[in-house]
């Protein structure tokens, strides 16, 4: 089938996007199911810094590719040996697939499946297949998922099925933004009502881990971000504390806030330098967390003996340490019963031709989460 696409072709274009153009949104060829495999048409897709790491060059891809990777939409036609979806089911995409039976996913944790990580690094579905092309050339999925396009062809893996009553809007900033922040709170941080934690870097995904904080009851949740913008909102959602980062005290400031640190500090900022900031705020006996991608070549320094002297952790989180198919529901029930205010993070709507404008806002800081709507 013919379908409009945002193809990126080349990474690292100068900004502004809205006049360099990196996503081309093209007519595309797009393959039906095979086994294993669903497609489904596309109701939301979110603008993440996982798309923008991608198109500035900090994450290379193979290309060309169509992005994009947080989104929801519904089922419409299934391949063979799926027999849990049909069409017309509303469903949440997971960029990272499982395929249920390496080492990470016998062991619950299945957001570091091997055969998952294999194949989105080369740009296949996790059936090993590609359904896009133009013009007879191949087209590459986004982490099996390329959800820039009205419609995807992806693995049964990459799949959660939601109840319909769910607003796709909001079902689709679970799959990344909540599915990633809230869940290195309550998963990764196994944070416990009445502590102290910090949120560094307050982009989607660290606002998300902020209103997990609120419905897990911390005490104190200290927001630290660049934007005073961002610091006003993060007070709006619960922030008890607010620290612009560019201040040259703000580390013995927050330390002074939190008689000594917080708990446990969570690095979205996706830096080193946030990084080794975050790791200085956490109190004696804490754990630092880290959710952020930087650069491959990104390197931190850390005292190594306060991991000893102190009994510090310092963690990593993919996708908030999640199962999707227990945390996705899990988060959307929370939405539901009014303890997890995803829909306050949605700042942007966009059609699909205005999504470079989009990455300039993303880029920028002037935008929480965006959302692509298709008709």
């Amino acid at each position: 089938m013919k379908i409009r696409a945002a193809v990126l072709e080349e990474m690292g274009l100068e900004r502004p996007y809205a006049k360099s153009l990196p996503l081309k949104i093209q007519e595309v060829d797009l393959d039906g199911p095979g086994p294993g495999e669903v497609l489904v048409k596309m109701a939301v897709a979110g603008l993440c810094h996982s798309d923008l790491s991608v198109i500035d060059g900090n994450r290379p891809r193979p290309l060309p590719m169509v992005l994009g990777h947080e989104a929801s939409g519904i089922v419409e036609e299934v391949g063979d040996y799926v027999e849990d979806l049909k069409p017309g089911d509303h469903v949440v995409f997971v960029f990272m697939p499982s395929c249920g039976h390496c080492a990470p996913c016998s062991e619950g944790r299945p957001a570091l499946c091997e055969p998952g990580a294999e194949h989105n690094g080369k740009g296949d579905l996790l059936t090993g297949a590609t359904r896009l092309s133009r013009n007879g050339e191949r087209l590459l999925h986004h982490v099996g998922v390329s959800s820039f396009a009205e419609y995807a062809t992806v693995s049964r893996r990459s799949l959660v099925k939601i109840d319909p009553e769910i607003p796709l809007d909001v079902a689709g900033l679970i799959g990344c933004a909540v599915l990633t922040g809230a869940g290195a709170v309550f998963n990764t941080g196994d944070v416990k009502p009445g502590g102290t934690m910090a949120v560094v870097g307050l982009g989607g995904v660290g606002l998300a881990a902020l209103i997990g904080a609120v419905a897990a009851g911390s005490e104190t949740i200290v927001a630290i971000d660049r934007l005073d913008s961002k610091l006003a909102f993060a007070r709006e959602l619960g922030a008890t504390h607010t620290f612009n980062a560019d201040d040259p005290d703000v580390t013995a400031k927050v330390r002074e806030a939190t008689k000594g640190g917080v708990q446990a500090a969570l690095e979205f900022a996706g830096s080193a330098k946030a990084l080794e900031f975050s790791y200085a705020i956490t109190r004696r006996g804490g754990t630092t967390i880290t959710a952020g991608l930087p650069h491959p070549k990104a390197m931190m320094s850390i005292p190594a003996v306060s991991l000893v002297a102190e009994e510090r952790t310092l963690k990593g989180s993919y996708i908030g340490s999640g199962v999707p198919s227990r945390d996705i529901p899990r988060f959307l029930n929370l939405f539901r019963r009014g303890k997890l205010p995803v829909d306050k993070l949605l700042t942007h709507r966009l059609k699909l031709d205005e999504i470079n404008e989009g990455f300039d806002r993303l880029s920028d800081g002037s935008a929480v989460r965006q959302i692509v709507e298709f008709p």
